[in-house]
């Protein structure tokens, strides 16, 4: 159930102005991709099915970030004094309700986990509202994360740096992870609140967990797995998440009646759809925009992206379907046969060595190994149009724009540079000429030239 259900709404405000030194790109650490897509894309697309309302603090200059995000609204971070500085730049936007502020590098975090961050704050604990609710975690190397240190009631009593922690402190292995949520009102005086007394002359975001205890209010912890609550600083961490987020689709790909045969060498993309009782055999990728059909099979090492397959399609081994291909029902794409922006009808093949771009192709029809439609001049490109139960004879090449009618026959090995009419038979080659003895003379003369050396 989503916020929207409910009668208090609620604002999440993402904070995604960092630049990410650490990954050594030109990229912000927001538009790292992450399964196809910016990680920034995942925690908006997780909050928005928790929160009414979504507000990204971005940098400057960062109009990208913004484009990424729209219709959400964006605030600019001037100057980057800090986590509760940041925050505190959509203040405006906060609205009534509650507010939960997030991190860009943090977009694992799944909606059930926000969904129960938000109960949690709305909820009471030994008979006492809620003030705050943060998320932790038990990560499996504490390392030098900020340690909650819980009463016995189970509230947070405060959070301590590792850096100022005492041995048994440090022993403690529930650790913070930075996500807060509170009242809107009461969030905006408390951030206010944050003073920079510190190495950095930072406002921290965390410095708020103080501030509430000081007045005596309740902190709460939600805990949820280190694999949704890691940050993501450097390319090693983001080589970790995409390991993570990898697992959780192919284990809802087989959760849908998916077959991979060896899951852990299938890539997947975050809006790949992949319908049941279709099998998916080893080292496969699947681009952004994949559809496939139930009853179909993919072959090992094909690439696939932005296309949709038929049901009960064959494709592949090392098989390479790129943006705008469309196959119907029981196609047949084979071994080492690339696809641009092609539409197969019903049953048709093309099942091995074959280029085929900006094309249209009828039901039943045959393409035959090594041929290639001619679609690009250096200028513009043009499409190839063959009917239905066309055989396209091996090492054909068609020079589009191009259309071979229903039932035509190409000869193997023609350069069709014309239209085809239906049932007709093309042929375009040269005629053969035969040299008797020519091969034999060929190789004594050859003889004779080592022998002269």
């Amino acid at each position: 159930m989503t916020s929207s259900h409910v009668s208090r709404p609620s604002t999440a405000v993402l904070l995604a102005a960092g630049l990410g030194t650490r990954m050594r790109s030109k990229l912000p650490k927001a538009m790292q991709p992450l399964a196809g897509e910016p990680m920034l894309s995942h925690l908006v697309a997780s909050a928005a099915r928790v929160f009414d309302r979504i507000v990204v603090v971005v940098g400057p200059g960062m109009d990208d970030v913004a484009k990424l995000v729209a219709p959400h609204a964006t605030v600019i971070q001037h100057d980057r004094l800090g986590t509760a500085h940041a925050a505190l730049q959509a203040e405006a936007l906060f609205g009534e309700g509650d507010v939960a502020v997030l991190y860009a590098d943090n977009p694992l975090i799944t909606s059930d986990t926000l969904q129960r961050l938000l109960a949690t704050r709305r909820g009471e604990r030994g008979g006492k509202p809620v003030d705050l609710a943060l998320l932790a975690m038990r990560p499996r190397d504490p390392a030098k994360y900020g340690r909650v240190i819980t009463q016995e009631d189970g509230t947070v009593a405060r959070i301590v740096e590792w850096a100022d922690a005492t041995l048994d402190e440090r022993a403690i292995d529930l650790c913070n992870a930075g996500v807060l949520c509170a009242d809107a009102h009461r969030f905006r005086e408390w951030l206010h609140k944050v003073g920079n007394a510190n190495s950095k002359g930072e406002y921290y975001l965390t410095d708020v967990v103080g501030i509430v205890r000081d007045e005596g209010g309740v902190v709460q912890a939600v805990e949820a797995p280190e694999d949704e609550l890691r940050g993501i600083n450097s390319r090693v961490e983001l080589s970790e998440a995409e390991a993570i987020i990898q697992n959780r689709l192919r284990r809802e790909a087989m959760d849908r009646g998916v077959t991979l045969t060896a899951p852990e060498t299938v890539f997947f993309s975050f809006d790949t759809q992949i319908e049941p009782d279709v099998t998916v055999q080893p080292h496969v990728v699947f681009g952004r925009g994949v559809v496939v059909r139930s009853g179909a099979e993919i072959r090992s090492f094909s690439h696939l992206e932005q296309c949709e397959v038929g049901a009960v399609s064959l494709i592949g081994p090392y098989a390479r379907l790129r943006p705008g291909t469309k196959l119907g029902e029981g196609c047949h794409v084979g071994n080492f046969v690339e696809l641009k922006a092609v539409e197969m009808g019903a049953g048709a093949k093309a099942n091995h060595l074959t280029y085929l771009g900006d094309a249209s192709i009828g039901a039943a029809t045959n393409i035959g190994a090594g041929t290639i439609t001619c679609n690009y001049d250096g200028v513009f490109k043009h499409r190839t149009t063959i009917g239905e139960k066309a055989f396209i004879g091996s090492d054909s090449i068609l020079v589009a724009p191009i259309s071979i009618g229903d039932g035509a026959l190409i000869a193997a090995g023609s350069v069709i540079t014309e239209d085809v009419e239906s049932d007709a038979l093309a042929v375009a080659r040269s005629k053969q000429t035969n040299r008797p003895g020519w091969a034999a003379r060929f190789r004594e003369a050859l003889r004779l030239k080592k022998e002269q050396r």
